[in-house]
């Protein structure tokens, strides 16, 4: 299956497509996986990129797009891939199609995860991470330290990172329904959008999204 998984920030799509790509037995490519892979082994599209973030520029679509091509070309690609972080606009699901088309393939379906904007604020907002151990990661409400503002693993201070509080949030979530949202649209226009609530425990999502998928909704 090709599947490409949308949804705002908050909305878990990092989590599901690990338990997705597993059950279906497909790789998950991350935008930011890539990014990370490319930069690390120097490659020129990496360096490319890096010359972008380092002014604090974004890295422009056809960067993105070839690097995404060129991990969709990879022998484990050949029967599927699930596509997170990309496409993340209107003109990079163009260039998809495109690229697919050319190849003599074509989307199976865009799994669309649905949470409501406030409870995305409260997801994310509600962080705390531990200063010496970043994996230590608690939440003020699913999640709380058994002491407020202390690690129960290492005894740590726990804070709110910078891009956790809820105005950044709020932004991030600006730019997700002027930038990201629109795609939604332009698959339904294709007909293969799967709409699935991601409120619930994370097996209850895999569970929904993977019963979507088969019955091809």
């Amino acid at each position: 299956m090709r599947i490409v998984l949308v949804g705002p920030p908050g909305a878990g799509k990092g989590t599901q497509a690990a338990f997705l790509a597993k059950n279906l037995s497909i790789p998950h490519i991350s935008t930011g996986d890539l990014f990370r892979a490319n930069i690390s082994k120097q490659t020129e599209l990496g360096k490319l990129a890096k010359s972008y973030m380092d002014r604090g520029e974004l890295v422009p679509d056809e960067v993105t797009i070839a690097m995404a091509k060129d991990r969709m070309e990879q022998p484990d690609a050949e029967n599927g891939f699930l596509l997170d972080g990309f496409p993340r606009n209107v003109s990079q699901a163009e260039a998809l199609d495109e690229m697919l088309k050319s190849e003599g393939m074509k989307l199976d379906a865009v799994l669309d995860l649905e949470v409501p904007e406030e409870e995305v604020v409260k997801r994310i907002a509600g962080r705390r991470i531990c200063r010496n151990d970043s994996s230590h990661v608690f939440h003020v409400s699913y999640k709380a330290p058994k002491k407020e503002g202390v690690c129960d693993v290492c005894g740590g201070e726990l804070y709110q990172r910078d891009d956790d509080s809820e105005e950044t949030v709020r932004k991030r979530l600006e730019v997700y329904h002027t930038q990201t949202e629109p795609i939604i649209d332009y698959y339904k226009a294709q007909g293969l959008v799967v709409t699935i609530s991601a409120l619930g425990k994370v097996e209850d999502v895999t569970a929904r999204s993977m019963e979507a998928l088969q019955r091809g909704e």
